[in-house]
């Protein structure tokens, strides 16, 4: 191979890799969520993290929507994905959320400001 042909691989490589890093996560929501100041509908949505910011896309209609999220880092992977909320009325106000196979917790900013006395 050429040096030109090695350096094309490598780039395309290295691409790859930074195409799957970002993994997403399944969430079902069985009663409609406030996620910060975004409304979620019930459904289910893949959930992917990036540069501070959660995104929710519904898995039917491919609509998504995007919360602030400040990331706290775990001492061991939790087993799975797991849903911390609170009740405020009708509806339910995500707090923060484990992200199974990963030592990843996110919070939302404007749901545990609003709820921190509870």
């Amino acid at each position: 191979m050429t040096k030109k042909s090695l350096l094309l691989v490598g780039f395309v490589f290295v691409c790859s890799l930074a195409l799957a890093g970002t993994k997403s996560y399944s969430i079902v929501f069985e009663h409609p969520v406030a996620v910060g100041a975004v409304q979620l509908a019930p459904g289910e949505y893949k959930l992917t993290v990036d540069n501070g910011t959660a995104t929710f896309t519904d898995v039917h209609t491919k609509k998504a929507v995007s919360a602030p999220v400040k990331l706290e880092t775990a001492n061991q992977k939790f087993a799975g994905t797991a849903v911390d909320t609170v009740s405020n009325g009708k509806t339910d106000c995500v707090l923060a959320i484990q992200l199974g196979g990963s030592t990843t917790k996110i919070k939302f900013a404007t749901a545990a400001a609003t709820h921190s006395g509870m």
